[in-house]
This record gives C-alpha cells, structure tokens and sequence, in this order.
C-alpha cells in the first residue's frame, strides 16, 4: 500500500471534512479509525434530530464559545454557518431552521447524510481504514498503528491531521487516550473536563423514586449572572438538559472550586412576582396547595415537587413568598456527571500550541482539530459548526504545508 500525502487519524467530522478538501485540491489521503465504522458518535448525535449548525447572527453564535473565540473565530468566519449548509445541502441534506434557531438536516438523522458523504469520498479516491489504533510514533517519526490481530502496521505521510474527539463517549471511539501521547512529545494540554454534562443533586428518596425521567419544561435557570431559557431532565442522581449544558461551564468551575453550585429555577418565567402572586392570593376554600400551585401557578407536579424540595418540604403560605420561591427555587448541585456520560469535552490542546492552521508547532507537519482542541460550547449545533471549521482550516493549512514543501524539493 503506497503512503498517503495525508493521514488523517479519526473519522468523525473534523476528520472526514478535512479528507474531502484534501482530496478535491489532489492529495491523497487516507483515515485511519480506530472503531469498525466511522462516525459513530456523529450517528449518535444524530438519533434525536442532528442539529448541524445555528442560525443567529454570526457574532452572537462566535461568543458562544466564551474565552475560545478569539482563536475559533478566524476557522469559522473562514467557514461560517452558510457554508455549512451549502455543503449539506449538496449531499441532499436539505437543511431547514427550526423553531428554535437550530438548522437541521429534512431527514432530522444523521445516516443519509452519512451515507452520502461516505460515498463522495469514496470517489474522491479517500481510503477508510478502520481497526487501526493509533499509538504514536516509531523512532524514525512514523505513525504506529495496533490492527485488531495484534499487528503493528507504520505510516510516513507527508502531512497528519488527528482528529480523534474528547473523552466523552468512549464507547464511540474517543477516549482521550491521545493526552499522554502529545505530552511525552511536549504538547500543552489543558486537563479534559465533561462539557454540556448533567450534574448531581442530593435529591429525597421521593424525588429520586417518583420523579426521575420527567423534564421540568419552560423554565429559566440562573447562576452566575447569567439566566438561560429551556428545559431540563430530572433524574436520580441529578439534573441533566439544555438549559442546564448551557450553563456547564460556570457550574462545572464553581463545584471544582467551593464543592458546590447553587442553582435558581424559575418555574414561571413568564410571568413576574407581582402577577404570581396575585394569581395566589385566591385559593379556595379546601383546595390543597398542589391543586392550588396546579391550577393558579399552571405549575405541573414535578415542578411543585421541586418547589418542595427547594423549601425543604415546607412550602410558605404567604402568597408574596410563595410566589419568590416559584420565580427562584435554589438548587445546590453536588458534582459533575463523569465525563464518559456527558455530550462534549472541554480542556485540550491549548491554543499557544498551534498555529493559525492547527498545526501544532512543537512537531511540523502535525495538524490538529475538533474537540482535541481546549474550547467548549453548549449544544445546539455549536459543537459541530467548531468541529467541522477548524477541520476545513487545518485542511487548507496542510495543503498550504505540502506545496510549500514540495516546492523546496
């Protein structure tokens, strides 16, 4: 098997777009996947309706990655949302925006689109190689492969692009195994972290045995001066959903510094304290106060359960309080799920170890890109809008190194 211009380590997203423009500008190219298939937490995400990118005005969308911004911001104007359908839609993906602002493919999954993709590459000449893990280097600077029999299988391409994810989800293929690999060759890597992750709550037995699995729905979340729209998932050992993956962060940071994070709910976000109150005040005689929540307050019965848990059991009977409580039931998170059960990675490569085309600058001709890299962002189609822009740049930056290379020899 003749070397490839290119090997690209992990087919996921990141991976498999970089293969695409690498094969259209001429190079060839191999990915080397450690999983039987490729994909397959892209397949995954897909199941619930794959939700590829988000429509806001591009500015808004670029300070969802936070502190990362500064360094994501040039690979995604470079490849902004648009050009993220535009290309889905050339694989019959038909995208459309949702009530919400996501952009989905019609098909709502991610087979077909996977599908399709497979078999452009495929024509574009891209060789797939599953059962391959990658383990490093040998002494004379190859990629070192374990094959599923035990063998060991070296490459010397001209140029590498790994793309081999987070830790979460590893029973999808990405385990993070790489952190130890990078750091014996001097690579900076902030400690990876569960992102878009539920957390633990010291819920009451009733709670955890009457209540886990229901959502808790329009509802605003606030912590750290910052209020979030949405929904949320109770379970038994905590608090998992959108609303809360979009706060994550800052409550991943305060329970690693103070062993906790208190969390206000407000169940009623429609509505201010003055009107709840008012629409408190008259309960009629003999009613009880769930009954009375349920039908004055709209408040269903996991949100009155909540509601109890916050008070400690005893809600007030004086309407004003009772209504404060409904706008901010605290709740105090105990911990963070384990990273192998939340959506995305934070930490990675750190942005001082690579340069504006990902490739890393302690070892020439290494790119890298996707969740490898330390940035965070919640779902709704900003994880893999970042994935696929920084593997589209790190792309143009490898074709960029083999033709200056080339032009040397």
């Amino acid at each position: 098997m003749s070397e490839p211009d290119v090997a690209i380590i992990g087919a996921g997203p990141a991976g498999l777009i970089a293969a695409e423009r690498l094969a259209e500008a001429g190079h060839s190219v191999a990915i080397y996947e450690r999983m039987p298939s490729p994909a397959r937490k892209f397949l995954l995400a897909g199941r619930g309706g794959l939700n590829l990118t988000h429509s806001e005005p591009l500015d808004a969308l670029l300070d969802r990655y936070g502190e990362a911004r500064a360094w994501l911001e040039p690979a995604i104007r470079a490849f902004p949302p648009q050009a993220l359908r535009d290309w889905a839609d050339g694989l019959e993906a038909q995208s459309f925006v949702g009530s919400s602002g996501r952009v989905f493919p019609k098909a709502m999954k991610a087979s077909p689109l996977l599908r399709a993709w497979l078999a452009r590459l495929d024509g574009l000449g891209v060789r797939l190689l599953p059962g391959r893990l990658w383990t490093g280097w040998d002494e004379n600077g190859a990629l070192r492969f374990a094959l599923r029999d035990g063998s060991i299988e070296t490459v010397l391409p001209g140029a590498t692009l790994l793309a081999l994810g987070g830790a979460s989800w590893p029973r999808l293929g990405s385990d993070g195994s790489w952190v130890e690999r990078l750091e014996q060759q001097g690579v900076t890597i902030a400690p990876l972290r569960p992102a878009n992750a539920g957390f633990t709550v010291a819920w009451s037995p009733v709670m955890r045995e009457r209540f886990a699995g229901q959502p808790l729905k329009r509802i605003a979340l606030s912590f750290a001066g910052r209020r979030v729209m949405g929904e949320a998932m109770l379970d038994a050992d905590g608090i998992e959903g959108g609303a809360i993956y979009a706060l994550s962060g800052p409550l991943r940071e305060a329970i690693d510094r103070d062993g906790h994070a208190d969390l206000a709910i407000d169940l009623r976000p429609d509505l201010d304290v003055g009107a709840l109150s008012a629409r408190l005040e008259r309960r009629r005689a003999g009613e009880t106060l769930s009954n009375h929540l349920r039908k004055a307050a709209g408040l269903s019965q996991v949100a009155v359960a909540v509601l109890r848990e916050a008070a400690g059991g005893l809600l007030p009977g004086e309407a004003g309080a009772l209504a404060a409580l409904i706008k901010a039931a605290p709740l105090r998170l105990t911990g963070t799920a384990p990273i192998a059960r939340a959506i995305s990675t934070a930490g990675g490569i750190v942005a001082d170890e690579v340069d504006a085309d990902f490739m890393l600058k302690r070892l020439p001709g290494v790119f890298v890109a996707g969740e490898m890299l330390d940035w965070e962002a919640p779902t709704g189609g900003y994880l893999l809008q970042a994935c696929f822009a920084t593997g589209v740049v790190a792309a143009e930056g490898i074709g960029r190194f083999l033709n200056t290379r080339h032009a040397r020899a």
